[in-house]
């Protein structure tokens, strides 16, 4: 079974071996600065980088932030785009790489700020480890 990189470019820690040399594009492994062109919701960001023809989406390591349809969604979003959006961006790459929905799983930090616990700190979004207590 062949893996689908145009829905999951990103390989998992356990998928590079099998499909590595399979990728049609460069597997990111190492730190790098990234343009955010889009703020997805309040936890997830997309970013394009020159050595990649596309664009690709970056979930934001430790943070929880309301979906768009839940209460404060929108305004989580609203204030990570008026802070990143269209700015160059560090990323630094978590121990895990990838996520569950084949993002990868990063700190974003602008301004030598971690966009994350800035968030977090503005209540705009609560630690990943407290997702269960909240209701948003």
């Amino acid at each position: 079974m062949a893996h689908d990189f145009k829905r999951f470019p990103e390989l998992t820690n356990s998928q590079m071996q099998i499909y590595y040399f399979d990728s049609p594009h460069k597997q990111i492994t190492e730190d790098f600065t990234a343009k955010v062109i889009k703020v997805t919701d309040g936890d997830t960001i997309r970013v394009e980088i020159p050595e990649r023809d596309f664009d690709f989406p970056i979930r934001m390591q430790d943070l929880a932030a309301p979906e768009l349809d839940e209460r404060g969604g929108k305004e989580s979003q609203s204030w990570l785009e008026d802070r990143i959006l269209g700015k160059m961006v560090e990323i630094l790459l978590s121990k895990q790489r990838v996520e569950k929905w084949g993002r990868l799983l990063a700190e974003v930090i602008y301004g030598g700020m971690r966009m994350s616990a800035e968030s977090i700190i503005n209540n705009h979004g609560v630690p990943w480890s407290e997702r269960e207590q909240i209701w948003f």
